[in-house]
């Protein structure tokens, strides 16, 4: 578990940046946080760090984003416009849950479940209880994830809390 203040969007984009060069193919990444809290700035952080030179922006109408070009392929996936599991699931969006590259899942809540925020100990709860009520076909999260709950503490400060699980 692991936990930084963020002082502006340049600082987020940095943090998002460094896991962009440490990324290994197959991660999933899961963004949590309330609309603008810096979801979409810690995604282009993640694709300078692999290399990606293309504009990144929120896929909220397309709901994916493929990024090539890169050490790794990125698919950014938004499902702001998605309310349940079951439309998530007839939008045939878990191919990219095992990614040949890297995914990241903005509003991640809305498939893996709500994350409550504040403490760390909560993500790690929220991991396991994820795992129980994912609609995967093996009732499992996609390995290795990452669980990113972020937090406004202010105009400029957001709070990041994330954890790994699995290898």
């Amino acid at each position: 578990m692991a936990s930084c203040i963020s002082h502006s969007p340049a600082e987020t984009a940095a943090l998002g940046e460094q896991w962009g060069r440490a990324a290994a193919s197959g991660l999933v990444i899961g963004l949590c946080g309330d609309l603008g809290a810096g979801k979409t700035q810690l995604v282009k952080g993640l694709a300078r760090g692999l290399g990606i030179a293309a504009r990144v922006h929120s896929p909220t109408f397309a709901l994916v984003n493929i990024y090539n070009g890169g050490r790794l392929t990125l698919f950014h996936l938004d499902l702001y416009r998605l309310d349940t599991r079951e439309q998530i699931l007839t939008a045939g969006l878990e191919e990219y849950l095992k990614p040949n590259g890297v995914t990241v899942v903005e509003w991640a809540e809305r498939w893996f479940g709500e994350v409550r925020s504040h403490k760390s100990s909560v993500i790690s709860y929220q991991l396991s209880v994820i795992s129980q009520q994912s609609p995967l076909t093996d009732h499992q999260l996609p390995l290795p994830f990452r669980l990113v709950q972020i937090d406004v503490l202010s105009e400029t400060e957001r709070r990041i809390i994330y954890e790994d699980s699995g290898p």
